[in-house]
């Protein structure tokens, strides 16, 4: 079972300003933000990868089980401060090995009569903006694994291209919005964590990489990011 230990400051630990690639102290040092925060997870050990792939019957991209031997998940927020109020706003999150599940009807659909994901399975590429991509599919030909629930506005997935057994190098992450169209990402599970990262866990921040975009609401949260981002990539730039 996953340990999940109290929220603690980002910034009191050095190997948390690593995880994070630094953005901790871009956010603690900026008007308006405050309870910047991760809940610290120990590493996975190697037996829960090895369960992990023979129960899914995949082998974990070398990017993702680094990851999980460095942290069993990730979880940090930030709010910010409006007059007297304290507002949640930004969250990042990856699953643990635990919850690192495969995409099934219950964790689509929970309704009586619902359709099944067989019935949403067709040969159209609506919703993904580059054709020349194939989109996951549903059915055995893709095995899909849910990495953030993105707070109930869609999820973010591990796909296995061609199913199982899977292999390392035939995944992609994936965003699957709430009307159940797939976005591409990144090839690389190191990609969009950087992808995640750089967005600072806005509210719909993944819905920038649709046809459709980010909701208006979202564009209000968005103005942290556009201003962060530009202190986060410079801090980048230094440390290359």
């Amino acid at each position: 079972m996953e340990e999940t230990p109290p929220p603690m400051q980002a910034g009191s630990k050095p190997h948390l300003e690593k995880l994070t690639l630094g953005v901790t102290r871009i956010l603690e040092s900026s008007p308006g933000v405050t309870e910047v925060s991760i809940i610290e997870k120990l590493p996975a050990e190697r037996h829960m990868i090895s369960s992990w792939e023979q129960k899914n019957n995949c082998v974990m991209p070398e990017d993702v089980r680094n990851f999980y031997l460095m942290t069993n998940g990730f979880h940090m927020t930030w709010s910010v401060k409006l007059d007297d109020h304290i507002i949640p706003l930004g969250s990042m999150v990856i699953n643990g090995i635990s919850k690192l599940t495969q995409l099934i009807q219950s964790s689509v659909y929970s309704l009586p009569n619902a359709p099944t994901l067989a019935d949403l399975e067709d040969d159209s590429q609506e919703g993904n903006e580059d054709h020349q991509l194939e989109k996951p599919h549903f059915d055995c030909r893709s095995a899909i694994f849910e990495l953030d629930s993105c707070g109930g506005n869609g999820k973010v997935c591990l796909v296995y291209k061609n199913g199982k057994p899977g292999l390392a190098h035939d995944t992609e992450i994936w965003f699957l919005d709430r009307a159940l169209y797939w976005h591409f990402l990144t090839d690389t599970f190191t990609a969009y964590y950087r992808l995640l990262i750089t967005h600072l866990g806005l509210p719909q921040w993944q819905y920038a990489f649709t046809s459709y975009g980010i909701s208006p609401q979202a564009k209000v949260a968005s103005a942290y990011r556009q201003e962060e981002s530009v202190s986060f990539q410079a801090t980048s730039v230094r440390k290359q």
